[in-house]
C-alpha cells in the first residue's frame, strides 16, 4: 500500500483499543472506528516498516452483526464503540482482544495458563456512576453545547441529552443545565484562548443509594467574555442555577423529575490551562461534597475526585472474581480460623479492595497517591467497623522503600498507564508467592507482564470484565505465580 492511496475493504477483526484491521487483498491495514465485518473505503496515511495506517472516509456497507443502535447520538459522540452490535457480540470481540494480548507476551515464554474468557456486566444500559461533560460548540461559533466530544474531534461537542450509558437522572440534569446557561448567554472557556467561564458539569450517583453529587466547574473569568448577557453577578447566575436543579427533585413525573436525590451540588473554580477537571477552589452550593456508595456489603464515601469504579454493578463482578483469585490466604494456618498474612493493595484509590479482603487477612495495606482518595477509604474502614486496614497516601514508587512490612500477597490495581517501570522491581523484589493484577488497559497489563515474567513470576490465568459496555475499554484479572525455585529477595 502506497501514502496517500484511497483503498477499500472488508475489517477482518478489531484489536484493542479500536484498531481495525482492514483486508485488502494479500494486505492489511490499520484503520481506526470500524467495526468487524464492516466494508470501509479508507485514505493510507502513514506506512513504517511495510505496515500500513489509514483514515477512514466512509462505511460503504454495514456489518452483517449490527442491529442498530438505541442512541441518537451513536457515530457522532465519541463514547460508545460498540453499541450497534448485540451485547453477546461485543463481549466476544473484547474476549478475543484480550488473548491476542496475552498470547503475544505468554507465547514461548511459560507453560500452560489458563484463559476464562470474559464476563459480562449485569447491566448493559444506564450503568455509569460518573460522568464529566464538557461545555463548548458543537461547530464553530454555534450554539452552547454540553457533552461529549464528537468522534475524532478535540473541540467539537455533542449535547448527549439521549445517552444510553447513563440513566434518565443524568440527562435530565444535562440538560437543565445546558438550558439554564444557554438561556442566559454565557460563555464557555476556549481550549484554545483559554478565554470563558463554563468548563465541565461533574455528575456522580450511587447506584445503589440513589444519592447525587453534581459538580459545575468553570473558570474565574466571569463576565470578562465578549457577548454575555443578562447582567446578573456570579453569586446570583449560581443561585439561580442551583434553584433550577434542586426544582427537578419536586416537579412531578410527566414535568421530569429525578428518581434520585441530591446529596450536593458544588461549583468548583479551575483555571488550569489543561483540559481536565481539577479544583483551584471548591464552594459547596447546597448539601456536602461526598455521598455513600455501597458494594459487597461494605459503606464506600466517594467525593469529587474519588477513584471508584464507574460502574458498581460490574465492580461487585470485578471484585468478586479478585477475592477468588487470591484464594484461601490462610490454607495451612496452626489454628482454623486464624489470620496471620499481610496484604499490599497498591493504588488502593477509595480503599474498595483493601476493605474486601481485610475480613480474609491479618493486616491490609493500602497505597495511594490521591490524599483525598486515602482519607475517605479511611473514614470507609472506621464505618466498617474494619480495624485492620492502613492506607498510606503517596506514590507506590516511594512508599515502598518506608513500609517495614512484608505482604505474603500483593493485590495491584494501577491507572491505565500501568505501574511505574521503577517500581516494579520492587513489587518483585518482595518475593511473594502470588499476585493479583488488576488492569484497565489490557496494553499496559501485557507491558508490565514482560517485566514480571523476567523476574521469575508465571501467569497462571486470567479473565476479563466488562466493566464498559460498548466502549473500546475492557478490564482483566491476571493471578501471577512466582516459579518454583525463583528465591525471594
Amino acid at each position: 500500500m502506497k501514502k496517500g492511496q484511497v483503498y477499500e475493504g472488508i475489517v477482518e477483526r478489531v484489536d484493542f483499543p479500536g484498531k481495525g484491521i482492514v483486508r485488502v487483498g494479500e494486505e492489511t491495514a490499520v484503520v481506526k472506528m470500524c467495526l468487524p465485518g464492516q466494508k470501509v473505503r479508507f485514505s493510507v496515511n502513514k506506512v513504517r516498516k511495510g505496515k500500513a495506517e489509514g483514515r477512514l472516509l466512509e462505511v460503504l456497507e454495514h456489518s452483517p452483526l449490527e442491529t442498530g443502535s438505541p442512541c441518537s447520538h451513536f457515530g457522532l459522540c465519541g463514547g460508545c464503540t460498540y453499541l450497534s452490535f448485540p451485547y453477546e457480540e461485543q463481549l466476544k470481540i473484547k474476549s478475543a482482544q484480550v488473548k491476542r494480548l496475552l498470547d503475544g507476551v505468554l507465547e514461548g515464554r511459560q507453560g500452560e495458563w489458563c484463559y476464562e474468557g470474559i464476563k459480562g456486566s449485569p447491566v448493559a444500559y444506564e450503568y455509569r456512576n460518573k460522568m464529566e461533560f464538557s461545555f463548548g460548540d458543537e461547530y464553530k461559533d454555534g450554539p452552547l453545547a454540553l457533552g461529549m466530544h464528537k468522534r475524532g474531534s478535540f473541540y467539537d461537542l455533542v449535547t448527549v441529552e439521549d445517552c444510553r450509558i447513563v440513566d434518565s437522572d443524568y440527562r435530565l440534569i444535562l440538560k437543565t443545565t445546558r438550558k439554564y446557561f444557554a438561556d442566559r448567554g454565557i460563555s464557555f472557556s476556549h481550549r484554545l484562548t483559554h478565554r470563558g467561564y463554563l468548563r465541565h458539569l461533574l455528575v456522580r450517583k450511587a447506584s445503589q443509594t440513589g444519592e447525587i453529587l453534581v459538580a459545575l466547574v468553570t473558570s474565574s473569568q466571569y463576565g470578562q467574555s465578549d457577548g454575555q448577557r443578562g447582567g446578573a453577578d456570579e453569586e446570583a447566575l449560581l443561585q439561580g442555577f442551583l434553584e433550577q436543579l434542586l426544582a427537578l427533585q419536586e416537579t412531578d413525573e410527566q414535568a421530569g423529575r429525578l428518581h434520585g436525590r441530591f446529596a450536593g451540588i458544588l461549583h468548583i473554580v479551575n483555571d488550569s490551562v489543561a483540559d481536565v477537571v481539577q479544583s483551584d477552589r471548591t464552594d459547596i452550593l447546597y448539601g456536602k461534597d461526598y455521598f455513600y456508595e455501597e458494594l459487597l456489603g461494605l459503606r464506600f464515601k466517594i467525593s469529587t475526585f474519588s477513584f471508584f469504579q464507574t460502574n458498581s454493578h460490574s465492580a461487585e463482578v470485578l471484585y468478586e472474581t479478585a477475592r477468588e483469585y487470591v484464594g484461601d490466604l490462610n490454607a495451612g494456618a496452626d489454628q482454623p480460623g486464624e489470620r496471620d498474612k499481610i496484604l499490599f493493595d497498591l493504588y488502593s484509590g477509595t480503599g474498595t479492595i483493601t476493605q474486601l479482603m481485610a475480613p480474609v487477612a491479618k493486616k491490609v495495606i493500602g497505597v495511594e497517591i490521591v490524599e483525598e482518595a486515602v482519607e475517605a477509604a479511611r473514614k470507609s474502614a472506621r464505618e466498617n467497623g474494619l480495624d485492620n486496614c492502613e492506607f498510606i497516601a503517596g506514590d507506590v514508587l516511594k512508599v515502598l522503600d518506608e513500609v517495614e512490612e512484608k505482604p505474603d500477597l500483593i493485590i495491584l490495581d494501577p491507572p491505565r498507564d500501568g505501574i511505574h517501570p521503577k517500581a516494579l522491581p520492587k513489587i518483585i523484589s518482595y518475593g511473594v508467592d502470588r499476585i493479583v493484577y488488576i488492569s484497565c488497559k489490557p496494553t499496559s497489563l501485557v507491558r508490565d507482564l514482560d517485566t514480571f515474567l523476567a523476574g521469575g513470576y508465571q501467569v497462571e490465568k486470567a479473565v476479563a470484565v466488562d466493566q464498559f459496555p460498548w466502549t473500546t475499554g475492557i478490564e482483566v484479572v491476571c493471578l501471577l505465580s512466582k516459579l518454583s525455585g525463583a528465591k525471594r529477595t
